[in-house]
């Protein structure tokens, strides 16, 4: 097996080791706006820590150096994020996330400095191309890497697997098929994970919401077609209507006779006593999250929308639908206002505060 923790795939006679990744700390702060305290952080890395789960991910929801006005600011800097969440947690792995343009190198070597042991370099799924840079980067710096290939279901699985073969060559240990929008029904899951299972010869991971309310049927299809890096969320905390529930794949995955070295009851315990009592509100599949799946927009636009919703006058349904018949992706919020303005003077709704 590599020194840096991963399994190289298709290894004879060997059955494939499965490595849960919990994302509450990353993707739950789009649902909580960003404002997680340095001892929220610390407390879901203890009780992470206490049920095994072997990584787990922190940093602002649209990466390291995500805290802006296009994105939303921090309540604090997710260095410290960081740093609380390593020092809690000494048997877990900690990863964080970068988007190339939004995070940079210096706040990678930062990461690194602060403990941090795997990096998840994040592009929409056209753009494998501007990785390859931090991804090397990661490498030198002797971090586990994963390619992060989001808004899967904008492309057909032979061109997903061609963006994840520039990952792979730029050095990523895995590369990951991410349903940013919950919207991948489960045979779409399937044949995406497999394409990129035929063409690469690293691992593969999935990353799935629950917007259709397909997540852990996704992520076990995804098994299926050869993903061993799953990601999940405690209590599904995360964007739009939330992750795939990691308590829940849990369960799941160990009925099914897999070993994924999780704690159940542990996993079960944080959730319940951790991370519910600082849910903002349940994490459910209301009305807005579902047209995020349906329309097929980033999951992330959820607050951004209903805050446009409210300011304009306008159903925030309407702003994600048209979201999505405009094909934005990740990094297009400033849309939303556009969006919302547009349909308020369409409806004439008030335009203003």
């Amino acid at each position: 097996m590599p020194q840096d923790g991963t399994q190289a795939a298709g290894a004879a006679g060997q059955q494939p080791r499965i490595t849960l990744v919990d994302v509450s700390l990353r993707d739950g702060s789009h649902a909580v706006g960003h404002q997680f305290t340095s001892d929220q952080v610390a407390r879901v890395a203890a009780a992470l820590d206490r049920a095994r789960v072997p990584v787990f991910e922190v940093s602002h929801g649209d990466g390291l150096g995500g805290s802006s006005l296009q994105y939303g600011f921090s309540r604090e800097p997710d260095m410290e994020w960081l740093r609380a969440a390593v020092q809690n947690a000494p048997n877990t792995r900690v990863s964080v996330l970068l988007l190339p343009g939004i995070g940079t190198r210096r706040e990678l070597r930062q990461a690194v400095e602060l403990g941090a042991t795997v990096a998840r370099i994040a592009t929409h799924c056209t753009e494998a191309d501007i990785a390859p840079q931090h991804i090397a980067l990661a490498r030198e710096m002797g971090m586990t890497v994963c390619g992060f290939l989001m808004m899967a279901h904008m492309l057909p699985p032979a061109e997903l697997a061609r963006q994840a073969r520039i990952m792979e060559d730029a050095g990523a240990h895995v590369v990951y098929v991410v349903d940013s929008a919950g919207a991948l029904l489960v045979e779409e899951a399937r044949e995406r994970v497999q394409a990129l299972r035929d063409a690469l010869q690293c691992e593969v991971g999935f990353h799935g919401h629950n917007n259709l309310g397909l997540g852990v049927a996704n992520t076990i299809a995804a098994l299926e077609a050869g993903a061993t890096w799953l990601d999940g969320s405690l209590c599904g905390l995360g964007a739009g209507a939330g992750n795939t529930q990691l308590e829940v794949l849990a369960a799941v995955l160990d009925r099914m006779g897999i070993d994924t070295g999780v704690d159940v009851y542990g996993a079960m315990d944080a959730a319940e006593e951790v991370v519910k009592p600082i849910l903002p509100r349940p994490i459910v599949i209301d009305r807005d999250a579902l047209v995020i799946g349906y329309a097929g927009v980033y999951s992330s636009f959820l607050l951004h929308a209903r805050r446009a919703a409210e300011r304009f006058g306008v159903e925030a349904r309407d702003i994600l639908m048209e979201l999505g018949r405009r094909r934005t992706v990740g990094g297009q919020e400033d849309q939303i206002i556009q969006v919302a303005y547009e349909l308020a003077q369409r409806s004439g709704a008030r335009t203003g505060p």
